[in-house]
Order: structure tokens, then sequence, then C-alpha cells
């Protein structure tokens, strides 16, 4: 069944490959929405694979650039010659989805073409509220516009739990290429900075920070539990964050062994998850 549905959609058997997760949750979403929550998720991979098809900043921005001016109205041309770009305008056209949080995520993905540290938690926050948050609550007003609006706390909460979990998963590669996205503030309180981080030397202390780290997480996992369930309408938009508790805890538990082993659960576990999400709707 899925080969069928990504016959008929290119974009959706791209999105398999660029973010297996979030294509397994638009399987599991609502016919009628796939197609544009297929644009949503399908345009955030491409705002996060930036930083990996670039030597270096200049040409990232201007990549990022341009889908701000897809966004705001500019190059309608060269857009209806980008399937993504087309498919993501007709998405705002037919749900009447704001533009803006879609040109707030691409003006906060400029951080991850740089090697500058993540300063405090409250930077943190804005960074996923801009990202992960954005994308759960504009996939929720796909969905259903009134009770995404009604869910907005709790999907931003959620985000910052989806991205402090998506950061740890990532710390190796980030590690590699220089970049920290543990906030100061937390390495700060380990005794550490970035160099001392990435250099990984001080391991206790190294663990320290990502089992703080992880706790950060958890309190933002806390707060969206303490919000209520989400409702059945909206719950697909929260599929991709259904594993993040477990990342969390496996990261608190592992501390700075988290650099040497993988906490990302096997497919398997994530697929079960997310249908185990879909219907207790718990997260």
């Amino acid at each position: 069944m899925a080969e069928a549905t990504e016959r008929q959609d290119p974009l959706l058997a791209e999105l398999r490959e660029a973010d297996r997760d979030r294509y397994l949750a638009v399987l599991l979403s609502p016919a009628q929405h796939r197609a544009g929550l297929t644009a949503l998720y399908l345009f955030n991979a491409e705002l996060a694979r930036v930083r990996e098809r670039i030597s270096e900043p200049l040409p990232g921005e201007v990549r990022l650039q341009y889908w701000r001016d897809v966004l705001e109205g500019g190059g309608h041309g060269e857009s209806e010659r980008n399937p993504l770009a087309a498919r993501l305008l007709r998405t705002l056209e037919t749900y009447r989805l704001p533009a803006a949080p879609l040109i707030g995520m691409s003006e906060a993905r400029i951080f991850d073409l740089y090697d500058d540290p993540m300063g405090s938690l409250s930077d943190f926050e804005g960074y996923a509220g801009e990202t992960a948050s954005a994308l759960i609550q504009l996939a929720s007003m796909v969905l259903d516009p009134e009770r995404a609006a009604a869910a907005s706390t709790a999907a931003g909460h959620a985000g910052v739990a989806q991205a402090v979990a998506g950061s740890l998963l990532l710390l190796s590669r980030h590690r590699a290429n220089g970049q920290v996205f543990i906030p100061t503030e937390i390495l700060s309180a380990t005794g550490l900075d970035r160099e001392s981080f990435l250099i990984a030397s001080d391991r206790d202390r190294v663990g320290n920070a990502i089992r703080a780290f992880a706790g950060f997480g958890r309190s933002h996992l806390e707060k969206f539990g303490a919000q209520g369930s989400i409702p059945g309408e909206i719950a697909p938009a929260y599929l991709p964050m259904a594993t993040c508790k477990n990342i969390l805890v496996k990261a608190e538990g592992l501390g700075e062994n988290v650099l040497d082993i993988s906490i990302q659960p096997p497919q398997w576990k994530r697929q079960f998850a997310m249908m185990r999400s879909l219907l207790f709707r718990k997260f």
C-alpha cells in the first residue's frame, strides 16, 4: 500500500528517504491531508539538510533565502518548476496557513550553518519554537485548525522536547562538524565550554552536561503531558515525537556514553510507538 502511495506521490517517496519518522506519520494521517503534510515535512527536511550540502555558510544562506523568497511571493515562475515549492505554496493556500512560521523556520536554520554555540536555555527554546514546535503546530492546523489553536501551548513544549531528543541523536555528527547544540548555560554549569565539550577529554563533565540537557528535554515533555490528552483529530501531528521519552531517558542514563552508543530506537520500535500514540494518544 505504501509503495503504491509513493508511486502516486514522488514527494512522499522523497520524504521516506529524508525523514522516515515523519514519512510514517504521514501514512498514519487521514488520506485527504497527506499531500499537505508531506509538503510541510519535506520542507523541514530540506532546511535541515542545507548544512550537509555546503562547504561554507554563504551558499547555505543563499539556499535558505531562496525559500524565504518563495514564501514571500518572489520567483513565482521558478517555484512552479520546483515540485516541493509548488506543493508548499498550494498547501498554504488550501489550508489558509500563514507563511510567517515557515519563513521563521528558514531564518532559524541560519544557526545550523555556523559553529557558534547555542547560548542560553531560552535561546534553545526559541530555536526549537521556530523549528520543531512550529512544524507541529502547522501540521495540526492542516489536520484541524480549531483544535490546533487550542493545543498551541502543548505544541510548544512538544517541539522543545523533540528538538532536545533530535540534538542528542545527532550529537556525534554535530561534534564532528564542530557544532554544539547543548546551551552554553548548561556547559558552563558543568565546567565546560564549546571547545572542551568538543574535545570531550573530561568525560565526567561531558556526561553531566548531556544528562542536564536530557533533563531539560524531559522537563518540557512533562509540561507537554500536563496539558492533557491530545485530541485525536490532531494526534498525527505529534507522532514524530513518539520516541522522545525513550531517547531522553536513555541519554540521562548513559551520559557521556552517548558519544559512543547510538540511542536511536530501532525502526520497529519507532513504528510501534507511533501506533500506540495514535491509538491511546500517549506520548
